[in-house]
């Protein structure tokens, strides 16, 4: 029996790096997709060694597009996170990351047409339900990857890619605090359960003997962190109002820490089993926002005005990201209007990823 033929784009999409999928020519039925993308990506084994993942959760994220039935909307995003070393996919979070890669893969799919100079694409990210504009370069109408554009994390330079989220609180639980308030208490340790673009769990550094400099591979090394940070974790979901979490990518869990650098803050974020080597876009919108939340475990680690729009510098392992934030500040808390982040994407590869057959078949 022949193997099942799957077109896909290969894309690198801001730190993060996988496959691009018309969504058309993947099964319907949640559990088989899980099944075929399990088989793409070789979870199951560290190496990924029987599919195109690459050992790491950045390199292990499916992206795949639609046309979208709002006609507000241009594009549909349904993003999977699916597992290295186990047989798994998350299909509960986002990627902001890999949406840097969406317009372009639109386009080059012919689910949109570029434009003149630059392309205005909006995003409905169908897991958490927000609304993201996005702009890239397409001089001549024609997509263009080139560009002098930087991030850290990635070498070299290309063309910008701008995304704008709108509508990203309550992205997974329904509220920007789901515990009722912006400070709680887990096993002695005070963090702040926050949701906007991404559900996640925030300490300070300090509180876990840290000084929130450490390399991601000095914190994936520590043991005894890495435990209670997950009971932690684990324990916040339950008084989120998530469940039981413990198989799940979110909530993730996020270090913080005043900056070093020049920047607001020096963070460190969990996805959730690891730290990332840079930082998450989703993760950074939350991070900001707890910076400017009254109450939070961040207070007082800078000060910010009452009222956006305002640059603010996260600082990470590799580098730093600036989120583009507009907002004010209330007497419920904090209103948040929209973040802006600057990424880049490159399209690496495209063909036909091979599915075996008994599991197209499944």
């Amino acid at each position: 029996m022949s193997q099942h033929p799957l077109p896909f784009l290969f894309y690198r999409g801001g730190t993060s790096r996988g496959p691009f999928f018309n969504r058309a020519d993947l099964p319907e039925n949640r559990k088989q997709l899980a099944e075929v993308l399990i088989a793409v990506m070789g979870a199951g084994q560290p190496n990924n060694i029987d599919g195109i993942g690459g050992g790491t959760a950045v390199t292990t994220k499916v992206a795949m597009l639609s046309r979208s039935d709002d006609p507000n909307v241009d594009i549909d995003y349904f993003f999977a996170q699916v597992s290295v070393e186990e047989r798994r996919v998350d299909f509960k979070p986002t990627c902001g990351n890999m949406l840097a890669g969406v317009g372009p893969a639109a386009i080059e799919m012919g689910l949109i047409t570029a434009q003149q100079g630059e392309t205005a694409v909006r995003v409905r990210a169908v897991n958490t339900g927000a609304l993201i504009d996005i702009v890239i370069q397409t001089p001549n109408a024609q997509m263009r990857y080139e560009g002098t554009a930087a991030i850290d994390g990635v070498p070299g330079t290309a063309a910008p890619v701008s995304l704008m989220f709108r509508e990203t609180v309550g992205a997974g639980t329904g509220m920007m605090l789901p515990t009722g308030q912006p400070l709680d208490v887990i096993d002695g340790v005070a963090v702040t359960c926050l949701d906007v673009a991404m559900p996640v769990v925030i300490a300070r550094a300090e509180t876990f003997g840290l000084t929130g400099y450490e390399t991601a591979q000095e914190l994936d090394d520590n043991v005894v962190f890495t435990a209670r940070r997950e009971k932690i974790r684990v324990q916040a979901g339950a008084l989120m109002g998530m469940g039981d979490v413990s198989g799940s990518v979110t909530p993730k869990f996020a270090l913080i820490a005043p900056a070093q650098q020049g920047g607001q803050a020096s963070v460190r974020y969990f996805m959730p089993s690891r730290c990332h080597g840079t930082l998450a876009v989703t993760g950074a919108q939350c991070l900001a926002s707890c910076l400017l939340l009254p109450g939070s475990v961040a207070e007082g680690l800078c000060s910010l005005p009452e009222r956006g729009p305002l640059e603010i510098v996260l600082e990470h392992p590799s580098g730093q990201m600036l989120v583009s934030v507009n907002y004010y500040k209330n007497e419920l808390g904090l209103e948040l209007i929209s973040a802006g982040i600057m990424r880049t994407a490159r399209l690496l590869a495209r063909g036909e990823v091979m599915v075996p057959a008994l599991v197209w078949a499944h």
